[in-house]
């Protein structure tokens, strides 16, 4: 399920594995600075923000207009030169603001960069008589894809050398890619631009050139069929970029490639698979309340899809075909889901599915890996995901987990045959570790674990699990983090992060340059607020809709939780999120802004009502049932009342970093440009505020491995920057004259 986060499954389940006014000239555009001198003679002034004219302009809805004076730096073009002028303007002036604390990003930069193992490796994986893998090389910015034949020991053999594609471009990303059944072609997905617009191209791996057969605009889903010359893959609508149209194209036809099914219903997403057992190409359907599968007979690729169980309101389910059987995750009479088994026979006749995992009140479900004689499953409960294992003729069992927060979940691998489980364990202290266990024996072994070089011991540092009350009783998980000897006694600096949407949990998981932070004696805190499903399916349907604030206010609650229990000093706390993360600090800062020192909005989704009214924005269709549809009056005044962009106030607000992607398919760059420029007109503070808008990208940032350290090192920087200062008023200039 795309969402204005990433991809955000409710549920993942056997697979490998978001009329335009004239332009006007803003203020102060042109005495901008062009750019910026690494250190800045003391004659020159100190850098003013640009401020952006306003321009009436009436946002027209069934409940009520509204005026949005900065609607005009909207541009679906994004060719408007006014428009890029004004982005420009403000990245000028955040390296300008910024430049006296260059060498700290770089120092930043360059020790997050030396923990990395560059010639780097992923573990190998079985598949249809190859061994394949992914490996860095020294010093790249992408993955080198290969495979080797029979045996590790054998040769290697290079499918995919993102470097070499990625030469003179600059953003680069493979979306997906699948090997054809005879191990002959590679077909793999390119987006050049950022948008998740990909472009299809087939190599064939014996000459190594390009096939003629190409097609753009397509979301990243692939599956071939048992011939090994016929491709299903899944073209976007080009205006709201919706998955929509499956099409079918055979190797070396001139024609337009077939239609096989359309998605009329604008609520839903659209992906394509290859069943694990070879039998089937299936073409999923995905919206908030429902789904659906479509199965096509992958030996006969141009047979009619049938439909494995027709959709339901309120029914999700997600079927793999393996052993002869279908393995369904399902929340038919289970709200926190549960496993079933159907054969051909009784596919349809949903009262003949035979359950195999029954359905708990305390445990929710969250993936399904299954293989010809096992499956497991990735379960939630009391906050933490861990996995249990259900051998065909014996005993289920958890795998053990020793630390007090953590995250565990199984390893799809793509051959049914396999007698082992491989799955990942990582905590806020553990790098990513990946074992397997012999499901009859229960014998583990480590098979890796990613590398952090330098002087890292994870005994040096201390993971904490606690409950937070919130205050209409409810208790929050949230996972803790900090370098053994950091002061617990109300002093330390605070970092906070979250999500809470789209039933995605956030996990809990070990990154190595957020020991730059913790080095420097900083408690980070993962507040794992409803929105999410850390404690079952009820936690995310009371952060959703009309429940949407509790989200902020588990997220405040937190906050003053560990405030009062020493973790962080008053006014040394900071918020970070992304995307819908991104919307709860917009609503936070608004709230509470004076809870907080300073905040990161990563791609913020801060412009719910306008976006939510537009059906023409990417995505907006697809969230009705998770956001709620503002055309009715219930859900307009609702959101009305949360979103940042409308509720900006004549009050001070934290030092606040918002970056952007100009060609963000996701959160449309506007959104956090006019919220930007909304907050420089209106609030009070002298705090600085900086827009950064990545020019060449989307909703991900930068591509390349060690680019998106630069943007880690940034994020650290601005941190340090804003806890040096003394006051408001040291090194931060009063924007001056804002009209």
């Amino acid at each position: 399920m795309i969402s204005r986060s990433c991809l955000l499954p409710l549920l993942s389940i056997g697979f490998l594995s978001c009329g335009h006014q004239p332009p006007v000239t803003p203020k102060n555009v042109a005495s901008a600075p062009a750019s910026v001198p690494a250190s800045k003679p003391a004659s020159l002034p100190e850098p003013q923000p640009p401020i952006a004219d306003k321009r009436p302009f009436i946002v027209e809805s069934p409940h009520g207009n509204r005026e949005d004076p900065y609607y005009w730096l909207r541009d679906d073009t994004r060719k408007s030169a006014d428009v890029l002028a004004y982005i420009k303007a403000e990245n000028s002036y955040a390296q300008a603001l910024t430049r006296r604390h260059r060498d700290v990003e770089e120092e930043l930069y360059k020790e997050m960069i030396a923990r990395l193992k560059q010639d780097d490796a992923t573990v190998p994986y079985f598949d249809n008589g190859y061994w394949y893998y992914s490996r860095y090389d020294e010093g790249k910015q992408y993955p080198v894809l290969a495979r080797k034949k029979g045996s590790l020991e054998s040769p290697e053999e290079v499918l995919l050398d993102q470097n070499e594609l990625a030469a003179g471009k600059s953003f680069f990303s493979v979306g997906k890619w699948a090997v054809s059944p005879d191990g002959s072609k590679l077909a793999y997905a390119v987006d050049t631009i950022g948008r998740r617009q990909f472009r299809l191209h087939i190599k064939d791996l014996a000459s190594g050139q390009l096939l003629p057969d190409t097609a753009s605009n397509l979301a990243a889903s692939l599956a071939w069929a048992n011939d090994s010359r016929t491709l299903f893959f899944v073209e976007r609508d080009p205006t709201t970029l919706r998955g929509c149209k499956a099409r079918r194209h055979r190797l070396g036809s001139m024609r337009t490639p077939a239609l096989v099914y359309e998605e009329k219903d604008t609520s839903y997403y659209m992906s394509v698979r290859r069943a694990k057992s070879g039998r089937y190409v299936m073409i999923d359907l995905d919206s908030t309340v429902a789904t659906e599968t479509r199965l096509i007979r992958a030996d006969r690729p141009t047979s009619k899809p049938s439909i494995f169980y027709p959709r339901e309101r309120d029914h999700l389910y997600m079927i793999e075909h393996v052993g002869g059987r279908y393995v369904i995750g399902t929340n038919w009479k289970a709200k926190n889901f549960r496993v079933m088994q159907a054969t051909e026979r009784t596919k349809r006749r949903r009262s003949r599915w035979r359950e195999l995992v029954p359905h708990q009140e305390n445990a929710f479900i969250s993936r399904v890996s299954a293989y010809n004689d096992f499956f497991a499953i990735a379960e939630r409960s009391g906050g933490l995901e861990r996995v249990k294992v259900f051998p065909r003729r014996a005993k289920p069992y958890y795998i053990e987990a020793s630390e007090p927060t953590f995250t565990m979940r199984p390893v799809d691998l793509p051959d049914p045959r396999v007698k082992t489980l491989r799955y990942r364990y990582f905590s806020l202290t553990t790098p990513d570790s990946t074992y397997e266990i012999s499901v009859a024996t229960k014998n583990k072994e480590l098979l890796k674990r990613q590398p952090v070089l330098g002087d890292f011991d994870s005994t040096n540092y201390a993971s904490e699990f606690r409950f937070a009350p919130a205050d209409d009783g409810i208790e929050i998980p949230v996972s803790l983090v900090y370098k053994k000897g950091t002061p617990l006694d109300g002093s330390a600096p605070l970092l906070q992060i979250a999500y809470g949407s789209y039933g995605s949990s956030y996990p809990v998981y070990f990154q190595s340059s957020n020991l730059s932070i913790l080095n420097r004696g900083f408690v980070l805190a993962i507040a794992h607020v409803r929105g999410g499903q850390e404690m079952g399916r009820s936690w995310y349907d009371d952060g959703k809709l009309l429940k949407k604030k509790n989200t902020f206010t588990d997220f405040i609650d937190v906050t003053e939780y560990l405030i009062e229990k020493g973790y962080a000093a008053r006014d040394k706390v900071f918020a970070r999120g992304g995307s819908a993360g991104g919307l709860l600090m917009g609503a936070i800062v608004n709230m509470r802004p004076d809870l907080y020192r300073g905040v990161i909005a990563h791609v913020p989704f801060v412009d719910v009502v306008t976006t939510m009214l537009d059906e023409s924005i990417p995505l907006t269709t697809n969230e009705f049932n998770e956001w709620g549809n503002p055309k009715k009056a219930e859900f307009y005044d609702y959101l009305l009342s949360y979103s940042p962009y409308d509720n900006i106030a004549d009050q001070d607000y934290p030092s606040l970093l918002v970056t952007s992607g100009l060609w963000d398919s996701q959160v449309q760059y506007f959104e956090p440009t006019k919220w930007v420029a909304k907050l420089r007109a209106i609030k009070t503070d002298r705090n600085p505020l900086l827009l950064v808008t990545n020019i060449e990208a989307g909703h991900g940032g930068k591509s390349g491995r060690l680019r998106r350290y630069r943007e880690r090192a940034r994020d650290v920087a601005f941190l340090l920057m804003v806890l040096k200062q003394q006051d408001a008023r040291e090194g931060w200039p009063r924007p001056a004259d804002q009209g």
